[in-house]
Parts: structure tokens; C-alpha cells; sequence
């Protein structure tokens, strides 16, 4: 067996097989642990051999401080603050970006310069967000900010590729997003802002811009706010059924933003009202799935605005009947991670922290960068451990991000 592969062996190890070894590699007898961590040499050995379970986060602290090592040593994985890191550091460099107007300077020999080029980038940029790899996308934009506001200055457009400003919308618009993810509403306002003022009244654009703002408006608790800007953009945008594909999904999902957002001020008929239309939509659009949008998506919203006018049981209820279906993996991975990670703080609401833990590990398992990197999912883990006895598995999970009870 080579290296790899006993490490591997390692890490695959249960809690307690692997406590025992960390015990007996210092020597230590299991009476010496139990006095040093205040319990039974009973107690002890009956977590090596499998017999109790040791999934408290912690008790998982004390013994991993009584053998000396971290608490991602003993539960089998190295605590991961790394990404954490870099995603805080990728933040600064889009800040600095977003404050840099010396355009021709901060253009990096790597980034191309016409549109075409630069269409294909933000291609896989987005791409890259609908995956969650954030990281990545946190270190492609100041690039492609960069690059797209030179190219859009002149603005250089021909046949069949894509106007530099509508690119220029496209990329704010991602940043927007992006930023929004990791708690920082009001840089992602500043991004969206600027798509918005980029859109210059362009329906389309407009809409694409009008997204991000929504969600930047909503993590700033301006829910009206939030609303308004959404039902401006959907009747500047004038859906109807005989509308493009790209517009109808465009429409739909500011629909559903605004439906969010009229919940967290309690506007029951006004969220009625908009799901229904988005739903409408959605019936229009049920060919089209390429853009993520579809009755799925409303069916989602409808269940997160139902939690969020105070019916958390139902909504689960509406949760479960919506994911019953194979629709939902049509949905992009950051999409499908960030609902669960909603629904986690539903079942919450419900008295049900075991449903959520599981929400959450289910995330993870979609699109790990959405529990690893999110403020709001680090809450919802935080809260679901303080709600009482925890799988070992979500134990494990809150020690890899570096999660404690308080």
C-alpha cells in the first residue's frame, strides 16, 4: 500500500478508531485520557470500539486538546481555512477593481481586449458562478472588469457579437451576484448599481442589471425598495408569452426576486400576485430550461416566501412536493445549494435541527463553496449545533469550516 493510500485509510477511519490511535501514539492509556478530559475510562473505551458515538462538537474539543492536535485531525480532515482566505482576499482585489478608474492601466497582459474574446470569458465565468466556484470567480473578475470597461468605452460592436456595454452589464451583474454570496451587500450594491447606470434604459439590459440589485437590496433589508426596482424592470421588459425564451426567464426570475423581497415585509397579496405571475411565465417557458429558469424556480420561491410569512411547515411541505420531481437537477448547482441552505433555516423555524443539518450536507455535498464560504450558512450551521446533539457528520462538517457552538 503506498502513502496515499494509507493516508487515505486514515481519514476513512471512524472518530473513535482514530482517537485510539492518536491516544496510542502519545503513550497515553485510556484511564490518563479519561482523567484528563473528565470522563470514565468506561466512557473511553467504549468510543473506540464504536460502541458510543462521539458527535458533540465539544467534546470532539476536548479530546482533540487533551491528544494535542486540532479538532479536523481527530474527526479525519485537516480544518480547511484556506479557501476561507482566499475568498477574503479575492473580495479586496474586487473592491480595489471597482475603485480603480485608471482603465487602461489595470488591464493584465492575460486578458483579451476584443469582444469576442471577452464574451467567451464571461462565458465561462458565469458558468464557473452556476458550479459555485467562487473563489475562481472572485479571482477572474478584476480582469474582466478591467478589460471589459476599456472595451466598452469606445463601445466596438459587429454582426453577431455582443455589444462591449452589454458585456460590461453582464460582468457588474456577476460581481454583483458573487458578492451578495459572501455577505457583502453593500460592495454588491455598488456593482449592481453601476450595471444598472450601464444599461442606460436598454429593457434587456436593464433587467439583467436589476437582478443583482434585487438581492443586494433584499441582504440590505429594503425589501420595498427591493420590490419596486423589480416589477420597474419586468414592465420595462413587457413580457408576454410570444416573448424570446431569454426574456420570458429574465422576467420570471425578477418576478420571483420581488416576490422575496415583498415577504420580508409581510405583503402576503403582493407575493401571491408576483409568484402567480412568475408562475404564468414559467408555463410559457417550460421548453427552456438552458437559463435555470422554470416552474421549478417559482416552485421553490413559492415555498421560501410562505417560511418567510411565518408558515414554516407548509413551506417545508411545499419544499418537498417541488424536490419530489427530477426538475431541480435542470437547476444550476449554486442554485439548488443555496435553496437548501434556505431550507435549512426553515426546518429550523420548525423545531427540526436534524432536517436541517441535513439540508446542509446535502449542499455541501452539491456545491461545497456555498456552506463553506457563506456568512448565512455558517449561521445556519452555528444554530443548528446549539440546538442540540448533532450526526457526526455535521459535527465534521462545522470543524472542517471552523465552526464552534458560540
Amino acid at each position: 500500500m503506498t502513502g496515499r493510500s494509507r493516508q487515505d485509510g486514515h481519514r476513512e477511519l471512524p472518530i473513535g478508531r482514530r482517537m485510539a490511535q492518536l491516544r496510542v501514539r502519545r503513550g497515553m492509556s485510556q484511564q490518563v485520557l479519561a482523567d484528563r478530559i473528565g470522563r470514565s475510562k468506561s466512557w473511553v473505551d467504549k468510543v473506540e470500539r464504536g460502541v458510543r458515538t462521539l458527535d458533540r462538537l465539544p467534546m470532539i474539543e476536548t479530546v482533540a486538546a487533551a491528544l494535542g492536535v486540532a479538532s479536523g485531525v481527530l474527526v479525519g480532515r485537516k480544518v480547511q481555512r484556506a479557501p476561507v482566505t482566499d475568498a477574503t482576499t479575492a473580495v479586496e482585489r474586487v473592491r480595489e477593481a471597482l475603485a480603480c478608474y485608471d482603465i487602461p492601466g489595470a488591464i493584465g497582459r492575460d486578458w483579451p481586449s476584443s469582444v469576442a474574446e471577452l464574451d467567451h470569458q464571461i462565458g465561462y465565468a458565469c458558468t464557473a458562478y452556476r458550479h459555485a466556484h467562487h473563489v475562481q470567480v472572485l479571482r477572474m473578475l478584476p480582469g474582466l472588469l478591467a478589460a471589459t470597461r476599456h472595451a466598452a468605452a469606445p463601445e466596438a460592436a459587429t454582426d453577431g457579437v455582443r455589444p462591449a456595454a452589454d458585456l460590461l452589464v453582464r460582468v457588474y451583474r456577476l460581481t454583483a451576484q458573487v458578492l451578495v454570496k459572501l455577505g457583502e451587500a453593500h460592495l454588491a450594491w455598488l456593482a449592481a448599481d453601476r450595471a444598472m447606470a450601464t444599461a442606460a434604459g436598454d429593457p434587456r439590459r436593464t433587467a439583467l442589471a436589476a437582478t443583482p440589485l434585487v438581492q443586494a437590496l433584499r441582504a440590505l433589508n429594503r425589501g420595498r425598495l427591493a420590490t419596486a426596482a423589480a416589477t420597474t424592470a419586468v414592465h420595462a421588459l413587457d413580457p408576454a408569452p410570444s416573448s424570446p425564451p431569454d426574456d420570458l426567464a429574465l422576467a420570471g426570475m425578477l418576478l420571483t426576486e420581488a416576490a422575496l423581497a415583498a415577504a420580508t415585509y409581510a405583503d402576503a397579496a403582493t407575493v401571491d400576485d408576483l409568484i402567480d405571475r412568475a408562475a404564468h411565465l414559467a408555463a410559457a417557458h417550460a421548453e427552456h430550461h438552458h437559463d435555470g429558469f422554470g416552474l421549478i424556480v417559482v416552485d421553490l420561491a413559492r415555498a421560501l416566501t410562505t417560511a418567510r410569512l411565518g408558515d414554516s411547515h407548509r413551506a417545508i411541505d411545499l419544499h418537498q412536493r417541488a424536490t419530489s420531481s427530477d426538475a431541480r437537477q435542470r437547476l444550476p448547482a449554486e442554485h439548488r445549494a443555496a435553496h437548501l441552505i434556505d431550507i435549512a433555516r426553515v426546518h429550523l423555524d420548525a423545531g427540526n435541527h436534524h432536517a436541517a443539518g441535513r439540508a446542509l450536507l446535502i449542499a455541501d455535498h452539491i456545491a461545497p463553496a456555498e456552506v463553506r464560504l457563506r456568512p448565512v450558512a455558517h449561521a445556519t450551521l452555528t444554530a443548528v449545533l446549539r440546538a442540540g446533539p448533532t450526526p457526526a457528520d455535521v459535527t465534521r462538517l462545522a470543524t472542517i469550516i471552523g465552526l464552534t457552538r458560540t
